[in-house]
């Protein structure tokens, strides 16, 4: 049991996914999450330049692999990884029992230290509450500017033109082109 429990854990951890926003946000979100050490997290503590937001479910999380090769790729070679943060959220709403909690928790740990990005857990279904509104059986990825407002939102899987419309969006918000470098 403990096994499966660990497989599960880790699926859920590696990977995000994303799907259109239809609604408009109005106004900087926040929410209050835990880190993997059992304390709260305040989302605003990452404000000041624009933050990437994966919130992921277990079962989602190999959907945008793509999508993170390559904002990984343009991080290196165009400094984007310096003029972002990059948090990740895991959507363990269904492992908020003991002994899970803390199997999880664990696993997050290992996680962060893997990715070198925190990763906190959303164990209440915060954002998938009001006014979030993320859905919690698929993977979500937000781009939030530097006062918390959301300005590109996408859940499921993302093809090429979503993938380049965030990294428009994101070139946007830092004065720069994010277009792919061009391969010799």
């Amino acid at each position: 049991m403990t096994t499966w429990i660990a497989g599960m854990l880790m699926a859920a951890l590696l990977a995000a996914s994303p799907s259109p926003a239809t609604e408009t946000q109005v106004g900087p979100m926040d929410a209050t999450l835990r880190g993997s050490d059992g304390k709260e997290v305040v989302l605003s503590r990452w404000r000041g330049k624009p933050v990437i937001l994966f919130y992921e479910d277990r079962h989602s999380t190999t959907l945008n692999s793509a999508f993170k090769e390559a904002l990984f790729e343009r991080g290196k070679t165009q400094g984007l990884l310096d003029a972002v943060w990059v948090v990740a959220v895991a959507n363990l709403e269904s492992y908020d029992f003991f002994p899970a909690r803390g199997i999880a928790l664990s696993h997050v740990r290992d996680e962060e230290k893997k990715w070198g990005i925190p990763i906190l857990v959303d164990l209440k279904g915060t954002l998938g509450a009001t006014p979030w509104n993320l859905p919690k059986k698929t993977s979500s990825v937000l781009l939030l500017d530097g006062t918390g407002q959301v300005v590109f939102r996408y859940s499921g899987r993302m093809g090429d033109q979503d993938m380049e419309t965030f990294f428009h969006a994101l070139g946007a918000l830092l004065g720069r082109d994010t277009a792919p470098e061009p391969r010799p």
